[in-house]
């Protein structure tokens, strides 16, 4: 296989995987939230905003260390330029999406959530081909609109639960799509010159200063979580951010950006398919539909842009 092919198969595989542990991550927060994970029946109470910092500020917390140590302080360091636009991907693309997402999901419903903020790659799309990175083709076109069609079915907007009509968790879901698209087009460019690491180092960081200045430790304490609360923290914060944004991060390396918010729709696929075989939840017909268009997606995303002419 040349080198040519390795690397977009490669960053597939990276991809696929951030989205398993989301994935996972859903299904833990799902069982959590639901009383159906033994020793965690509190975490009922925590607030999407301290779910959000404590994903982010844990995940500093631990990868600090660890660099620290294995790759020195000096390594650490990144010219202003660099910093800048970490800071802004950090706040404006990771801290934006994580908070804004999970009060849609506190406004409307999951279904409603999730469908908006999966209008991600609809967006990117038209960015990347507004500033000429790339050209608007069927090919692109098809790909979206199976994925946003495959993510509808699988959380089934088209069911009894449907979209829930709310102006903020409407627009709550909106920003989150715009800062998914953010960090996935801002990622890719800073991550074709920086490490991996590095920037999931510096992008949870600012995430985390960010969340100080807007909850200061002193509310933290107020609110008297248990320690079986911060010790789910800890571990939704190793699976949900340090973990598969390693991997996405990876995948942002070797994939343009549209393709690669493409192949994030597998997290609801993952999640629904975990949810069946872990907690017992029943997969209908439309579910089943839905991962077969978000597959498609994949597939015809990933054709060579050769094979199909761009639209006039």
């Amino acid at each position: 296989m040349h080198t040519e092919t390795r690397k977009p198969v490669r960053g597939y595989l990276y991809i696929a995987t951030a989205t398993f542990f989301w994935g996972v991550s859903a299904t833990l927060g799902r069982a959590a939230f639901t009383g159906r994970l033994p020793g965690l029946h509190a975490v009922s109470a925590i607030d999407p905003l301290i779910l959000s910092q404590g994903r982010a500020t844990f995940s500093f917390l631990v990868l600090l260390p660890m660099l620290r140590l294995f790759r020195g302080r000096h390594s650490l360091s990144l010219p202003a330029r660099d910093l800048g636009q970490l800071l802004l991907i950090g706040v404006l693309g990771v801290a934006a999406s994580n908070y804004f997402y999970y009060l849609a999901i506190q406004r409307t419903n999951v279904a409603t959530a999730i469908t908006v903020q999966y209008t991600a790659p609809i967006w990117v799309l038209l960015y990347t081909v507004a500033r000429g990175l790339q050209k608007f083709t069927l090919q692109r076109v098809a790909a979206v609109g199976l994925a946003v069609t495959g993510i509808a079915l699988v959380i089934g907007v088209f069911g009894r639960s449907g979209l829930r009509m709310d102006t903020i968790g409407l627009f709550a879901a909106l920003l989150a799509a715009f800062s998914f698209a953010f960090y996935n087009i801002g990622g890719h460019g800073i991550l074709a010159r920086r490490d991996r690491w590095i920037v999931l180092l510096y992008t949870t960081g600012s995430a985390s200063l960010f969340w100080l200045l807007v909850n200061p430790p002193w509310k933290l304490i107020a609110a008297h979580y248990s320690a079986a609360q911060w010790f789910f923290l800890l571990l939704f914060s190793l699976l949900s951010v340090l973990a598969p944004f390693s991997f996405y991060f990876a995948g942002l390396q070797h994939l343009e950006p549209t393709r690669a918010i493409i192949v994030s729709c597998l997290e609801p696929v993952f999640s629904i398919v975990i949810a069946a075989l872990v907690l017992g939840e029943v997969m209908r017909p439309p579910q089943i539909l839905g991962i077969v268009f978000v597959l498609a997606a994949i597939t015809v995303a990933q054709l060579p842009d050769r094979l199909v002419e761009p639209i006039e």
